[in-house]
């Protein structure tokens, strides 16, 4: 190895380990920090989270809705799922629980009472397929509110009826743009876009918007749950 390239990795190992500590200084460390690809995850959510900040995702015109939104995937087959939506859903619950002071099983009725948010924005696949389309719901930081976040919550876990799960940190649940959505396009969600809740994150890659939600649990570290980072854990765009 030459004195230049050894010169240039040293460098550059200085300067990851120099962000590393930053990271570390704001409580940037992601929960998938470990490992080969851990010093690129950390790096990613720290330096997306200390230069984006608060800023909205783009919002768009009613114009540039896409005529065919992309569907991807099937609804759940438990009979469960099949047994709400032949009732309209109208006995569909979001559970919240964990680290909240009132944990509650909200019902469609109440969540459509709530403050409404409607935005028109891009949910961008990671597979490379996207599509706008208008959405509205509750922003999930007053659903937060009213079970009273507790302050060592540093993430929220959501579970959809197929038996995913995912997670956000404190920061995208607060976001105002973050909805726990049940309008798309006007209408109800179709059932194959997640209806008949949805959360929707439009500053998070595809797979963070998971689809047919029905539980939050509030959490102060991701360790005990199930998580699968098939890909990293921070899906900022």
């Amino acid at each position: 190895m030459s004195k230049t390239s050894r010169r240039n990795l040293i460098a550059g190992a200085a300067g990851v380990a120099g962000a590393t500590l930053l990271a570390k200084q704001y409580d940037l460390i992601p929960p998938d920090a470990a490992g080969i690809y851990g010093c690129g995850h950390t790096l990613t959510y720290a330096a997306q989270r200390l230069l984006i900040g608060s800023a909205n995702a783009r919002e768009f015109k009613p114009s540039q809705i896409t005529k065919v939104p992309h569907q991807k995937g099937s609804p759940p087959k438990a009979p469960e799922y099949r047994q709400l939506q032949a009732n309209g859903f109208k006995e569909w619950t979001l559970q919240v629980d964990g680290l909240v002071a009132s944990p509650a099983a909200f019902s469609m009725d109440q969540l459509k009472n709530y403050p409404k948010s409607t935005q028109i924005t891009q949910l961008i696949c990671e597979e490379g397929w996207s599509y706008i389309a208008e959405w509205s719901g509750v922003p999930l930081a007053h659903i937060l509110e009213v079970a009273g976040a507790q302050p060592n919550a540093k993430y929220v876990v959501y579970y959809s009826m197929d038996k995913r799960i995912e997670a956000i940190d404190m920061d995208e649940a607060r976001h105002p743009q973050t909805l726990v959505a049940h309008c798309m396009n006007g209408g109800d969600i179709p059932v194959g876009h997640g209806g008949p809740l949805r959360l929707r994150a439009p500053r998070q890659l595809g797979y963070k918007n998971r689809k047919f939600l029905t539980r939050i649990t509030l959490a102060e570290s991701l360790d005990n749950f199930p998580m699968n980072y098939k890909y990293s854990w921070y899906a900022g765009i």
